[in-house]
C-alpha cells in the first residue's frame, strides 16, 4: 500500500539483506531440490525491516516491492513476476527488474497493465502527491514491453497458481493460490499484520477502496481454504480463518470511526494500541491519513450513489 501525501520515516542504515525459508509440505531433505519452499523476502523498505516483503518460488516473485528496495533481490534467477497490483510498494521495481531480465513474464490484472506499459499517467499523480520525496519512497517507475505481460482477469490456472479477482484495496487487485502448498499470496487483502503481533489494519488508501467489494473477495480467499496467507505486509499468517476476521473486523471498525471523527482524532485513535516494538513498520506500510483518506473517499462516493439512486 503506497502512501498518500504522508510522512514517511527517514531511512536506516541497511544491513545484509534478510530471507527467510518458509517450511511447508511437500519440502523434501538432502541435497535433491526443495519442491514447495517459498522465500520470504525482506526488502528492508527505507531500510526498516518488517515493512515490505516479496516471495520466491521456483524462479517465480509474487510483489518485488518497490524500486527504491531492489538491492534487496538482486542474485535471483528470475522467470517470471506476479503481482497482486500495480500500487508501487508492491510492483513499483516491475520495469527495472524486466530491464535487468528482459524475458520476464509479468502476471498482472487486466485493466493494471496499461499502466505498466505506459507508467506516465501514475507518475503524474504520484508525483502531485510526493513531489521531491518521490525518488527516496520509490526510486525509478521503468516502463514495462507490452510483450512481457500477460493480463488476467481471475479464474485462470498458471505456473501452479490459481488466480482470483479480488477487488476492495484495488480494483484490479488479484490474488494467487498455490496448489501444491495451499499458500495463498493476498497481496493487501490479507491486512497489516507486523510480527510477532497479529495485531491487523486493513490498508485503506484511495482512490478505489470499495469495502463491499472487499468483503466479497474475502470470501472468495476463504473458499480457497488456503494452509497460510502470505501476506506482503508482513510475512505469513498461519491462521487463515481467523486472519481474514481480523481484516473484517478491522475494516468495520476503521469505516466506524472515520464516519464519526477527524482525521486527527483517527489517526490518534488508530496509532493508540500499536505495539511498540513494530509501531513504525505498522505506521510505515499503512500511513494512518492514508487510510482516513481512502476511507472518506469510499464514503462520499457512497453517499453520492444513494442520492442519484
Amino acid at each position: 500500500m503506497a502512501g498518500v501525501g504522508a510522512h514517511h520515516p527517514r531511512p536506516i542504515a541497511l544491513g545484509q539483506v534478510h530471507s527467510v525459508a518458509l517450511r511447508v509440505p511437500f519440502a523434501h531433505e538432502g541435497n535433491c531440490k526443495v519442491r514447495g519452499v517459498a522465500r520470504l523476502i525482506d526488502v528492508r523498505h527505507l531500510g526498516r525491516e518488517r515493512v515490505i516483503g516479496s516471495y520466491e518460488l521456483d524462479g517465480l516473485l509474487i510483489d518485488p516491492g518497490p524500486a527504491s528496495s531492489v538491492a534487496a533481490l538482486e542474485g535471483l534467477e528470475l522467470r517470471g513476476l506476479l503481482l497482486t497490483h500495480i500500487h508501487l510498494d508492491h510492483a513499483g521495481a516491475t520495469g527495472v527488474l524486466v530491464r535487468e531480465h528482459p524475458d520476464l513474464t509479468v502476471y498482472v490484472h487486466e485493466s493494471g497493465a496499461p499502466h505498466l506499459i505506459d507508467p506516465s499517467k501514475l507518475l503524474r499523480s504520484a508525483a502531485r502527491l510526493y513531489g521531491d520525496d518521490m525518488d527516496r519512497l520509490w526510486g525509478e517507475v521503468a516502463p514495462v514491453p507490452e510483450r512481457n505481460i500477460r493480463p488476467l482477469a481471475g479464474g485462470e490456472q498458471i505456473e501452479g497458481f490459481r488466480v482470483a479477482y479480488t477487488p476492495g484495496h484495488a480494483s484490479h487487485h488479484v490474488c494467487y493460490l498455490h496448489e501444491e502448498t495451499g499458500d495463498a499470496y493476498v497481496g493487501d487483502m490479507g491486512g497489516v499484520r507486523i510480527p510477532p503481533s497479529d495485531r491487523t489494519l486493513a490498508p485503506t488508501p484511495p482512490p478505489d477502496i470499495d469495502v463491499e467489494a472487499w468483503l466479497a473477495s474475502l470470501e472468495t480467499i476463504s473458499g480457497w481454504e488456503p494452509q497460510r496467507l502470505c501476506l506482503t505486509h508482513f510475512g505469513r499468517a498461519d491462521d487463515p480463518p481467523a486472519q481474514l476476521d481480523r481484516v473484517r473486523e478491522a475494516l468495520r471498525r476503521q469505516l466506524e470511526m472515520v464516519e464519526r471523527s477527524d482525521q486527527r482524532e483517527f489517526t490518534e485513535w488508530l496509532t493508540a494500541d500499536l505495539p511498540e516494538e513494530t509501531a513504525e513498520c505498522y505506521i510505515q506500510a499503512a500511513v494512518p491519513d492514508q487510510l482516513y483518506m481512502g476511507l472518506e473517499r469510499y464514503l462520499s462516493k457512497r453517499a453520492e450513489a444513494a442520492t442519484s439512486a
